[in-house]
Order: structure tokens, then C-alpha cells, then sequence
């Protein structure tokens, strides 16, 4: 049952939800109504506004029952993998094997966006020495100490060297309340010295050949660690499996973000673009739906553009948006002032680049994992979205600090000073807090200043 492309209230999709299911649809078994998940404390659910397809309600659902499938696993026999800060590569050796299943920990920074602040786990970090000068991602402590939001993973691993020190200064927390965790580095990505072997990453970048040959060798340590709790080895075949699997996701989205960041009508919105992107960091704890989960969107994308329908019109500003928000509503916001998204730059583009299949598996994750964006320079990471801004048609560039985040002190100043000597668009900076309720008046004046200044440059 196709309707036009619209977005729609939870309540609304109550309504919507019966035509649907009275009409026969085919829902996966975690389907359902989505306002069942207001039940579980998901109260910012009730002030989203979502797209209208089939393949949204099932990206939404398959987003909000992750949990339910890590306890299911757990119950099936399989051994539950807590993967923290690589944000990509240690869950594809994790899902090479077929006993075990990974998940980030990190997602955690979401739950007092989601729960409104109702779950305590700010505090529970604040009595732990973890203030709010720290990103919200210490939200993760509380969800250990309460043990409310996933089960305790049977191993911990977590990448260190050139990522966000707050993330450390948290995990090495988490580790003196009694969960071990399985440190491996990452080290800073220098540029390659003339005379130096280099290698190319993913995503176009060089580095020092000894970079990667050092982080293969803390890879094999984790593979190691994995081997150990799963029970058995795994071989190079397997493992080829894996990448292959893994650049089978990527690649879907990788069509899907270039769908529908081009189309002259914005065909998906952005909010469900966000969710789509971070599935493939961890696949939300099932790899093979994770991709059928995207091949759906994909395919709404391609019917909306081939009927040159969308859910926003041809005339929205499209903005470029550098860093995840802490508060979903803000993509809301974005299309509410007249907006869309056209391009983003996450943290986790190391992530969304094809892990190469032409090198051996392990030096190929490493290389994935060196091509993390803060691993090197934000002055490299700003080329990268220059890049990309070009390839998308971007009018604007919001970057969203992260509240109390460590890596994003001088990093968004960084990412304008390149982008404005590159590209003639405007550039707004703004901190969007876990809640934003109260800043919302604030940002909407600041998002609707940009969205009027890229509009009036097109007139000029």
C-alpha cells in the first residue's frame, strides 16, 4: 500500500500502521506498531517525526530491538562482544565467526536523548567521577552499572591511541569498576615522510606502511582474544567472507547515501538516513538483516526518485552536517527550517569506504582502521568533506559539536578555516545538548539564519 512521501507523527503512524497491516503487510518478526516502544521508556519517540514507507518502520523497529536480539543470542548459545571505539572494524572479525555477536557500548550515548533523561545515567556517571565536561557517551557507565540496556558483554575490547580521550578517560573508568577490557592501539597517522613506504587507505588517504603493519599486529591480538571466546580459529577464508559481507553493507548504503544526498527532492529524510548510516558499525546485532534492512530503503529510495517524489521539496537548502547530534530531533529541525541533508561526516567514514579485497584480510582491517577520520589531522579530515561537499552539491555546513567532547575542542574551528578557503558556502557551528528542548528556540533561529542566507545566495 503506497502512499505519498510525507513525514509523520508517532500518532500518525498509529493510524498509518493499521492501514498497513489491514492491507497484508509483510513484517519482519521484531515488526510492529512503533509507539510499543514509548512501553520501554523510549519517550523522545513521541516528539520525532518519521517517514511514512514500509522501510522506515522497519529501520525504526529493527533499531529499537537490538537488545532484545544480543539477550537472544546470549540464549541461543552465542557469545556476546562488546566492541568499543573503532567504530567498524573489530565487529567485522566479530561476525566472521558464527558463535559470536558484537555490539557497541558506545550507542549508549543515545539513551538520555531517547529516554528523555528518565533512565539516571548521567548521574549514575556524575557519582562516578564522569561530569558533564565529559561527552555524553558516559551515559555507557551508567548502562554497565545498571545492566538495564544490554547484557554485560562476555568480552570487552577497546581501541586507544588517537581517539576521543574523553572515550578513554571512560573506558579506563569502566575498567577499575571490574570489567576487563582488551585494550589495542591505534596510533596517530602522520603524513608519510617523502622518502617513506606508504600505503593507501580506504577512503584515499597515505599512511606509513609501518602504521599499518603495527596495527595489523594489534588486530591479530583481538583476533586471538575473539578465537579464545569463540572456541575456534579462524581461517583466512572465513575471515575473506566477512570483509566480503561487510563490503556488501557498505556498498548498499554507499548507493543509498549517494541516492538520495543528489536527488532533486529529498527521497528519504534525514533523520532515517542517520540510523541508516550507523548501522554499519555494528549491523545492530544481525549482519544479514542489517543489509535486507538497507536493500528496503534502497529500493523506497529508487521508486520515490523514479516517480520524482520526495519527502521535502526541490527548493530545501542542502546542508552538509559534520558530527552525529546528541539529540535526534535536531535532523527534525534541520527540515523543519527549511533544509535537508545532503552529505554527512559522522566520525565513522573508515567505516562506509569498501574495506579492500585485493590485500590479505588482516592488513586490509588494518588499514581500515588507520583510515579512522581522528586518526590523523582534522586539517585531512576538513579535505575529506571538501571532497565530498563537491560530490553531494551541498549549498551549507552545519558542524554540531559534541557536548564536552575533547577531540572536538578546536576541530570544528579546523573544519571551517579549510572549507571556507576550498568552498564558497556558509558555514554555522552549534552544540546540541542530549535534551535540546531548551535550546531548541535558540537553534531553530540559527538553523532558519543559514537556510535564508543559502536561499538568498541563490537569487543573487
Amino acid at each position: 500500500m503506497t502512499e505519498a512521501p510525507r513525514q509523520l507523527t508517532l500518532e500518525e503512524w498509529d493510524r498509518r500502521y493499521e492501514q498497513l497491516d489491514q492491507a497484508g503487510l509483510i513484517q519482519p518478526r521484531y515488526g510492529g506498531r512503533l509507539s510499543r516502544h514509548l512501553h520501554d521508556g523510549d519517550y523522545r519517540l513521541a516528539k520525532l517525526r518519521y517517514d511514512n514507507s514500509p522501510a522506515a518502520l522497519r529501520l525504526w523497529n529493527f533499531l529499537l530491538t537490538e537488545e532484545d536480539r544480543l539477550r537472544e543470542a546470549r540464549e541461543c548459545g552465542k557469545r556476546v562482544v562488546g566492541t568499543m571505539k573503532d567504530l567498524g572494524t573489530v565487529p567485522v572479525i566479530a561476525y566472521s565467526f558464527s558463535n559470536l555477536v558484537a555490539f557497541y557500548p558506545d550507542g549508549a550515548w543515545w539513551i538520555p536523548c531517547v529516554m528523555e533523561l528518565s533512565a539516571g545515567l548521567l548521574e549514575i556517571a556524575d557519582s562516578l567521577g564522569i561530569d558533564e565536561s565529559f561527552c555524553p557517551v558516559r551515559a555507557m557507565l551508567g548502562a554497565f552499572v545498571t545492566r538495564c540496556h544490554f547484557p554485560v558483554p562476555d568480552l570487552l575490547v577497546c581501541s586507544a591511541g588517537a581517539v576521543c580521550d574523553d572515550f578513554s578517560a571512560i573506558a579506563q573508568r569502566l575498567e577499575d569498576l571490574g570489567h576487563r577490557i582488551l585494550w589495542w592501539e591505534v596510533p596517530h597517522r602522520p603524513v608519510p615522510e617523502p622518502n617513506e613506504v606508504s600505503v593507501l587507505l580506504p577512503g584515499g588517504l597515505p599512511a606509513p606502511e609501518r602504521q599499518v603493519d603495527l596495527v595489523k599486529s594489534e588486530l591479530l591480538r583481538v583476533k586471538e582474544a575473539l578465537e579464545a571466546l569463540a572456541g575456534t580459529s579462524l581461517d583466512e577464508t572465513a575471515l575473506h567472507a566477512g570483509i566480503k559481507k561487510a563490503n556488501e553493507i557498505r556498498r548498499c548504503l554507499a548507493e543509498l547515501r549517494r541516492l538520495v544526498y543528489t536527488a532533486q527532492c529529498c527521497p528519504m529524510p534525514a533523520l532515517e538516513m542517520l540510523i541508516a548510516e550507523m548501522l554499519a558499525i555494528h549491523y545492530c546485532s544481525d549482519r544479514d538483516e542489517c543489509l535486507r534492512v538497507l536493500e528496503a530503503l534502497l529500493s523506497e529510495v529508487r521508486r520515490r526518485i523514479a516517480s520524482g517524489v520526495g519527502v521535502l521539496g526541490a527548493d530545501a537548502a542542502r546542508v552538509f552536517w559534520v558530527n552525529p547530534v546528541a539529540d535526534l530531533r535536531a535532523m527534525n529541525l534541520l527540515e523543519a527550517c527549511g533544509g535537508r541533508i545532503c552529505g554527512t561526516e559522522y566520525l565513522f567514514t573508515h567505516a562506509l569506504d569498501a574495506i579492500p579485497q585485493d590485500r590479505p584480510p588482516m592488513e586490509a582491517l588494518a588499514a581500515t582502521a588507520l583510515a579512522d577520520p581522528m586518526a590523523g589531522s582534522s586539517r585531512q579530515r576538513a579535505e575529506r568533506i571538501c571532497r565530498d561537499i563537491g560530490e553531494f552539491g551541498a549549498e551549507a555546513v552545519v558542524v554540531s559539536r559534541i557536548p564536552g567532547a575533547s577531540h572536538c575542542a578546536l576541530e570544528g574551528w579546523t573544519i571551517q578555516e579549510v572549507v571556507r578557503s576550498k568552498m564558497d558556502i556558509p558555514i554555522l557551528e552549534i552544540e546540541v545538548p542530549p535534551v535540546a528542548d531548551a535550546a531548541g528556540p535558540g537553534l531553530r533561529t540559527r538553523l532558519e539564519a543559514l537556510v535564508e542566507t543559502v536561499k538568498r545566495r541563490r537569487r543573487t
